[in-house]
């Protein structure tokens, strides 16, 4: 596969793929997915088979905090701080300055500075999930524990808010 016509955010999470020795490519869509429900509609799923990288600043040490949650869910901000220290939100320079990539396209894997990670348990309601690949026009395909592999053994928990 020719990588070299994809951003330089996409080309690192195909490095970071390839190197983990996942088998499946990030593709591009036509349009932007930059919401759970737009990804799910433009891959034909269940918006909760989006896998959302929500990125949140711990206030202790600044180190940010990605929460890989369900695309139908809600973070429970309680409940990750309980799990890491109290967090805060996390502005659009934060972001791109920690993760490399815009908000919209983070990826749970190749993170400019790695981060600390959480699960959603929830993912694994879903055989097969999508995760941003660093771009608004990317994704990739996996299973939610592979998610566990790809970011370093992250924990698995409860993180979010119950289901409506």
């Amino acid at each position: 596969m020719n990588t070299t016509s994809f951003p330089e955010s996409v080309q690192r999470v195909i490095t970071a793929l390839q190197a983990a020795g996942h088998p499946h490519a990030p593709q591009l869509l036509d349009d932007a997915a930059r919401t759970a429900q737009q990804a799910a509609d433009a891959l034909g799923i269940a918006v909760g088979q989006i896998a959302k990288s929500i990125i949140f600043r711990r206030k202790s040490d600044d180190a940010a905090v990605l929460v890989i949650t369900s695309g139908d869910r809600r973070v429970d901000e309680k409940k990750v701080d309980a799990l890491v220290g109290k967090t805060g939100r996390a502005d659009a320079d934060f972001v791109k300055a920690r993760t490399g990539f815009s908000i919209g396209g983070v990826s749970p894997v190749a993170h400019a500075t790695p981060p600390v990670v959480l699960i959603d348990r929830d993912l694994f309601r879903f055989d097969e999930i999508w995760a941003a690949a660093g771009h608004p026009h990317a994704v990739f395909r996996l299973r939610p524990q592979d998610l566990a592999g790809l970011t370093g053994n992250a924990p698995v928990a409860d993180v979010v808010q119950p289901a409506s």
